[in-house]
């Protein structure tokens, strides 16, 4: 199931918390009765027919009670088996309509709980699934741990807000009016009229003190989640805090979070406090009027003993209720609160998206085209300045300069994590615009600087190249990659874990390993992102022989730093703040004694330097 609200929706902080509150009900209304879906609906029409008939035979339960009550205390003496007989039947008929009452209830909640969990399952995998639609500059400025909690807090937060949408809210208000109803027809108006009463400003009273509880919910909400921020952050940068000794350091500044959080709870505990007071104090007065008034009516003789007790059993019926609306309002509202920022992510819209009717890449051989692209990351200070470069099918073209010159972007926009702000990009003569995502994805290969793996199996990680790839396949990918007997010789051979982030491994070893998950792809682009620049000379040597090896036959746009790993290239591209300052082979670069020549003598002199 698909569900896109427009944007009018999502909450600011700019508007009122109760339409805000409106605006998320209705975009999880459709997970409740959604289009197409007849299984679904008909458990919802199942569970309303059972919430219907646990409420009637509650409101029929304190009659049974009071006609067993009275049989007790006959107003004409009558045979004492009589009595005994009458007065147990009742007792019995009460007992069994508390029965079905809690029954009824219990099967509703049985025929609801697989449209709440497939509610819950949909959206958790509709906003899984957006975030990942998400560009690279959202996931760049976004924090991880801060990303995680808001999902988790407003993914648990649909299934309460479903069941007690529909089961709750609607009944409780239902299940008063009955009451209501009964006490007029039964007693008089007065009764009534004190039940509104109470009612009336228990709810007024209730709403007003949660939507002040609201915001503070909010603020204890947004220290949560930069207290999560901070935590996931150090552990995962475990390394660097050992190697500044800074152990100390991250524990104040996650304290400090913790305590701004501590204040924000105890805000909300001692409120919360102040709610539940308030709300007794109203209802215990509400009770003891109207039962004051039972109670001046059984002395006058207006009214029986039963129905003294029927009145009690009624305002207690009511009492829950009331209680269970100040308890589910209060949870409403803050899961309201907590699915808000989730629903923000649902409105996030990607930088790069399909065009309608998009088409999958047609290729041809794989010949790489940039048509006087311009680019910018920020409008204020552009990237790309007019670049023009062709790079034939086949062909091994590399990409040098110095930092800030653009190399990394052209990368980028080759695998379509920004659009060009001019120009144009095409493979085989096609605009990356105008084909889809996922056929563009699939035709390059990327290997970039550092290769980061899941906290997975040696296995998983190379067999991410390629959806239900076989052993041998990957076996063999990882021979092309020589890394294959490297894993034999592991305790565990391919079923090895290789830990967060794939830590358990040296940085060469890592980097076969992505060369092996690409090859197993068998992109007809490939991309390599200073693949070796991280890694020791005599690692940086044996890997190159793999992507040699991995580039026969492919189109391979290589950006390097030491220029020594791309003197086989058969074009080299010297870039200089977002231009093309020269291009050639190695030796007619060095031949012309230009910016290329300059940098591979300032290498030449550096490696000399560190050899001595």
């Amino acid at each position: 199931m698909r569900y896109r609200p427009s944007s009018s929706a999502l909450p600011t902080d700019g508007q009122t918390s109760e339409a805000s509150g409106w605006a998320t009900i209705r975009r999880v209304a459709p997970y409740l009765w959604p289009e197409g879906e007849t299984g679904v609906k008909t458990r919802v029409v199942v569970a309303m027919l059972m919430l219907l008939a646990s409420k009637l035979i509650a409101v029929g339960t304190p009659m049974l009670y009071k006609a067993a009550v009275d049989a007790l205390a006959p107003a004409e003496p009558e045979a004492g088996w009589l009595v005994g007989i009458g007065a147990v039947g009742l007792t019995v008929a009460y007992g069994l309509a508390r029965l079905m009452t809690n029954g009824f209830q219990q099967l509703r909640d049985a025929v609801f709980a697989a449209v709440g969990q497939r509610a819950l399952r949909a959206l958790a995998l509709e906003t899984f699934t957006h975030i990942h639609r998400l560009s690279l500059r959202y996931h760049l400025t976004r924090k991880t741990g801060g990303l995680s909690r808001i999902i988790e807090r407003g993914v648990k937060g649909v299934d309460f807000l479903l069941r007690f949408l529909l089961f709750s809210i609607g009944p409780l208000f239902l299940e008063l009016l009955m009451i209501a109803i009964v006490m007029m027809v039964l007693f008089d108006v007065w009764y009534l009229a004190t039940i509104v009463v109470t009612i009336a400003i228990y709810v007024a009273f209730t709403f007003k003190v949660t939507e002040w509880r609201v915001k503070i919910r909010r603020e204890m909400n947004q220290q949560d989640t930069d207290a999560n921020q901070k935590a996931i952050d150090s552990l995962l940068n475990f390394e660097t805090v050992k190697y500044f000794n800074a152990e100390e350091r991250e524990a104040k500044r996650y304290d400090a979070a913790m305590a701004r959080y501590e204040k924000a709870a105890l805000k909300t505990a001692y409120s919360l406090a102040f709610l539940n007071f308030g709300q007794s104090a109203l209802i215990t007065t509400g009770l003891v009027v109207v039962m004051v008034m039972a109670a001046v009516g059984v002395q006058n003789g207006t009214l029986s003993v039963g129905d003294f007790v029927m009145v009690n059993a009624y305002m207690i019926q009511i009492t829950m209720p009331l209680n269970f609306l100040g308890t589910v309002y209060r949870e409403i509202r803050q899961a309201l609160v907590d699915m808000g920022e989730m629903f923000g992510l649902l409105e996030q819209a990607p930088d790069v998206v399909e065009k309608p009717g998009a088409r999958p890449l047609v290729l041809k051989g794989g010949a790489v085209r940039f048509q006087d692209v311009t680019f910018a990351y920020d409008p204020a200070r552009p990237i790309l300045k007019g670049i023009t470069l062709d790079v034939p099918a086949g062909h091994k073209v590399a990409l040098v300069g110095h930092s800030g010159s653009g190399k990394s972007t052209i990368g980028r926009l080759l695998f379509r994590f920004y659009d060009v702000s001019g120009g144009a990009l095409t493979i085989d003569g096609q605009d990356i615009r105008d084909v889809t995502l996922s056929s563009l994805h699939a035709a390059v290969g990327v290997v970039p600087q550092d290769t980061v793996l899941f906290n997975d199996t040696v296995f998983y990680n190379i067999a991410y190249g390629k959806d239900d790839a076989t052993r041998a396949e990957v076996e063999a990918a990882a021979r092309a990659a020589r890394i294959h007997d490297f894993i034999l010789s592991l305790p565990d051979g391919y079923d090895t874990q290789v830990g967060e982030r794939g830590l358990k491994l040296s940085g060469g070893e890592k980097q076969r390993v992505g060369i092996a998950r690409t090859l197993l792809k068998d992109p007809a682009i490939l991309l390599l992102d200073e693949a070796t620049s991280a890694l020791d000379t005599q690692t940086e040597r044996d890997i190159q022989e793999s992507l040699r090896a991995m580039g026969q036959g492919r189109t391979v746009i290589t950006i390097a730093h030491r220029l020594s790993t791309v003197v086989d290239s058969d074009r080299i591209v010297v870039m200089e703040e977002g231009r093309i300052v020269e291009e050639g082979t190695h030796e007619a670069l060095l031949a012309r004694g230009g910016r290329y020549a300059q940098m591979w003598a300032r290498q030449a002199n550096e490696q000399a330097e560190a050899g001595t």
